[in-house]
């Protein structure tokens, strides 16, 4: 196997296992810390905003290169096997069907975003003044 379908094989990978891990943090069997930590994963890996923005040259992408992989890697060896085991076949008819839409949980993480933003402004602004 060639190192780009290598790639991409790891990268569907990725993919699927965020979305075991997004039906795990919903399952009741999941441990509490395990679900703190799967949705956080979760979250950051579809968040539009980087722990360090992609525009900074190399470290830009490192986090998603490094943290994310990481990330999932922690919160499946937090959650039951069997729950991720029985997950991932629920994940793979999820990705068949369409990505679930939950507009309450994306409105949640906006208003963190503004929230955290407004907190930043206030703080860089309050250095200054």
């Amino acid at each position: 196997m060639d190192p780009l379908n290598k790639l991409k094989s790891v990268a569907r990978k990725l993919k699927n296992d965020l979305f075991v891990l997004f039906l795990s943090y919903k399952d009741p069997r999941t441990p509490f810390f395990a679900k703190i930590v799967a949705i956080c994963v979760v979250a950051y890996a579809f968040s539009p905003i980087d722990l360090i923005p992609d525009f900074i040259p190399i470290l830009g992408y490192l986090d998603d290169l490094i943290i994310v992989p990481l990330g999932i890697a922690l919160a499946l060896k937090l959650v039951p096997s069997q729950v991720i085991e029985e997950n991932r076949v629920r994940a793979e008819e999820l990705k068949r069907n369409g990505k679930p839409k939950n507009w309450i949980v994306g409105t949640l993480f906006i208003i963190v975003w503004i929230l955290v933003a407004i907190w930043v402004g206030k703080l860089i602004y309050s250095w200054f003044a």
